[in-house]
């Protein structure tokens, strides 16, 4: 509204802005101003009207009090001449009393006539005063009143009023009020333009959930305009598997996963995090509650999940994912008293295949062959693949009171048949055999891992042969059990021996090219049988309750060598150890490592431990309180392998872990294979939005290198830096590169 004075002064504009109105709970609503003003107008007579009437009413009243008075005078003198008439003879008073009644009737007449003249007179003065004063006051009234229901409409007026008098003060007042109306309306389209402006969806309800407002987000995610949400209740929203567990109070304090369902009938998984409104007023408080849609985060999860377990080459479950099913479908035998029976196949001479016709050749031929198993494996049986040109099947709900080897004998026939027939690759036509061998559980082995090594060594026994054939596992095959009985043996004097050497595998910042830290990594220095893998003798350690003395000479010596380190660079960097579980399920663990830090003067800021993804699952709720505890003490936190186990990526963001190491499984075929490039950026993606550290391990080519470089990942480890380095070589790649030295820079280049 613009207030402007044209007469009586100099110009003054005063011009509140208007804005469209945001109603809050419990306001009363704008009055529809166009109707209400013509109901004002047909209803209530004008200023000039009203001042027209009350100046004849005021008239009309003064000559009626005057005609009163003149009338009751002319009684007074008719009662003064009855008086005085009564007092003289009676021949003469009734000619005197018929004059002087005459007189007095003319002289009333006169001036009653005198005074209607009169009335009449000061009538027109009045109604012409009161016309020229309402003409004065109507048009200033009129413009204030046109200008408030104006600004009732939430539209813009002018009003030309001249300055000083009332009315100009009641136009600055209303002015005061447009512009407080004005900024209270403009600070709600705020609100408004802000909560539209948002990607994510906001909902504002009452205390029971009736839906105040939405914003635009919210009106695209469930498919309902926000006229349409404000007739709903939230719960209406949530999907029937979430509804039962789903409560206002509940949901407003926190952060919850459930799924949506859209008009439309669609569901749609969202993270939806609540607040309460608290005041005073009851009409003002309720909830807020903001839902992200996490479908893309759920689809990037299940497709991880999938990339972990299945083999993308042949579409079934890889060596992991089948352990897993193994060790159930041997849980459910257990449990009910049947047998499970495991096959291992090995493909004949497949690496000539390779050789002769190329990697694409090759993978076409484990896809045709596994086609072909598929294809004939009965329903009980579950097909995985456990290496290259390896598959392993099961067979479950064996009678084990029966003697069930006829029967696999015969489904092992079978698929050697299967697998025997030619097939063509382009032009050229394929043949390839393979191996089959058998264990029974519990017949041979009731584990997963002795169950697989039996089948193991009944396959080779098969392909010593000649392939093509079969065997069933028996004790005197197994020279692997001989060699791991050895180890077992030896493994308990490996200390007293001095067997047990640390190796460190530089982490280099991919960045950079620097190294900022290494991997602490054991070996097993056996005289006559050369460096033993950890993953070899660390199982049989476990066994054999070996693992507490060897974890803590690992921790000593990394410690001792760490403290040397600092002795000549002030900052090494940090240095990962890798744990298994059941190093942490023991309860001196946590004290024994305090102890060792102290004893060597080093803080344990400068250490990571590397727990496996799978060992992180076996037991969640109490490995979070033992890593929260670990995490206190200053350790960093690592998941090893990821990618490979079974865990959802909300389990884990319950752990206290600030780095996340990517298998080398999927390293090595990143910059190859499209599945495995896009596991490793999904990866990448994830760790940089959680703010977690990234590592590649098993980086072996430049390639893979540039590869992972331009995903972003933050960290790298392999054999391209070189081959894992005693103590003293790294000390000195460290020193020199504290002098400046780039010791990568041809890599990096």
């Amino acid at each position: 509204m613009a207030l402007s004075s044209l007469a009586g002064g100099p110009q003054r504009r005063i011009r509140p802005r208007m804005a469209p109105h945001w109603q809050y709970p419990g306001a009363v609503s704008r009055p529809n101003a166009p109707e209400n003003r013509m109901q004002s107008e047909s209803m209530k007579p004008s200023v000039r009207t009203r001042s027209l009437a009350f100046a004849a009413t005021l008239v009309a009243t003064l000559a009626l009090l005057l005609a009163a008075l003149v009338v009751i005078d002319h009684a007074i003198d008719s009662r003064v001449i009855e008086t005085v008439t009564g007092q003289l003879p009676s021949s003469a008073s009734g000619e005197i009393a018929r004059q002087l009644a005459s007189v007095q009737n003319e002289t009333l007449s006169f001036r009653l006539g005198l005074l209607a003249a009169s009335g009449a007179a000061l009538l027109v003065l009045a109604l012409a005063i009161a016309w020229r004063v309402s003409r004065r006051l109507e048009a200033p009234l009129e413009l204030l009143r046109d200008a408030a229901w104006e600004m009732a409409a939430g539209r813009s007026a002018s009003l030309a009023l001249p300055q000083g008098g009332h009315t100009h003060e009641v136009a600055l007042a209303l002015a005061a009020v447009g512009s407080r109306l004005a900024s209270s309306e403009a600070a709600a389209r705020w609100l408004d333009v802000t909560l539209d402006s948002m990607a994510d969806s906001v909902f504002v309800t009452a205390p029971d959930g009736s839906i105040r407002r939405a914003n635009a987000a919210a009106a695209r995610l469930t498919g309902w305009s926000a006229e349409e949400l404000r007739e709903l209740n939230l719960t209406t929203l949530v999907a029937d598997q979430d509804r039962g567990e789903f409560d206002i109070a509940g949901a407003s304090s926190g952060m919850r996963e459930l799924t949506f369902v859209t008009r439309a009938g669609q569901t749609i998984p969202v993270s939806l995090s609540g607040s309460r409104i608290a005041d005073e007023d009851p009409n003002l408080r309720g909830c807020v509650f903001v839902a992200h849609d996490i479908t893309d985060r759920k689809r990037a999860e299940r497709r991880i999940r999938y990339l972990a377990r299945y083999d993308t080459l042949t579409k079934v479950p890889n060596r992991m994912q089948f352990q897993h099913s193994l060790q159930q479908a041997m849980a459910r035998a257990r449990r009910a008293g049947r047998g499970v029976a495991l096959l291992y196949l090995d493909l004949d001479q497949f690496k000539e295949i390779n050789d002769t016709f190329g990697h694409a050749a090759g993978d076409r031929t484990l896809e045709i062959l596994s086609e072909r198993l598929i294809g004939r494996i009965p329903k009980e049986t579950m097909l995985g693949r456990l290496a290259g040109d390896e598959f392993g099947l099961f067979v479950e709900n064996l009678p084990r009171e029966e003697d069930n080897r006829a029967m696999l004998g015969a489904l092992a026939r079978t698929l050697l048949d299967q697998l025997g027939r030619p097939f063509h690759i382009g032009n050229q036509e394929i043949l390839i055999t393979a191996s089959v061998g058998i264990a029974l559980c519990p017949q041979d082995a009731d584990n997963v891992v002795d169950l697989i090594r039996d089948a193991d060594a009944a396959m080779y026994h098969s392909k010593q042969n000649g392939g093509n054939s079969f065997s069933f596992y028996a004790p005197d095959m197994s020279a692997i059990a001989v060699e791991r009985l050895m180890l077992k043996s030896k493994l308990r004097r490996a200390i007293e021996r001095d067997e047990l050497v640390m190796l460190y595998q530089p982490k280099v910042d991919l960045k950079e090219g620097r190294i900022v830290g290494a991997e602490a990594l054991l070996r097993w220095r056996l005289p006559d049988h050369g460096d033993i893998p950890p993953a070899q003798f660390i199982p049989l350690a476990e066994e054999s309750d070996l693992i507490t003395a060897i974890g803590e000479w690992v921790l000593k010596r990394v410690c001792r060598d760490y403290r040397r380190w600092q002795d000549h660079v002030p900052q090494p960097g940090r240095v990962s150890i890798n744990l298994s579980l059941k190093q942490l399920r023991q309860a001196e663990f946590i004290p024994n490592c305090r102890s060792v830090f102290s004893d060597f003067g080093v803080s344990p800021v400068n250490f990571e431990l590397e727990i496996t993804e799978t060992t992180l699952m076996t037991d969640a709720r109490r490995m979070v309180g033992l890593l929260d505890e670990l995490r206190g003490m200053g350790l960093h936190l690592s998941i090893d392998d990821f990618g490979t186990g079974y865990s959802s990526l909300a389990a884990l963001q319950q752990f206290p872990v600030g780095t996340l190491k990517i298998d080398q499984s999927f390293v090595q075929h990143a910059a190859d294979s499209r599945d495995d490039a896009t596991l490793v950026r999904t990866i990448v993606e994830m760790g940089r939005n959680l703010e977690l550290e990234v590592v590649a391990e098993g980086i072996e080519t430049s390639r893979q290198l540039a590869h992972l470089r331009e995903l972003g990942c933050h960290l790298g480890q392999g054999r391209v830096f070189g081959e894992p380095m005693a103590a003293d070589a790294l000390l000195a790649v460290l020193l020199a590169q504290a002098r400046g030295e780039k010791h990568f820079a041809a890599l990096f280049a």
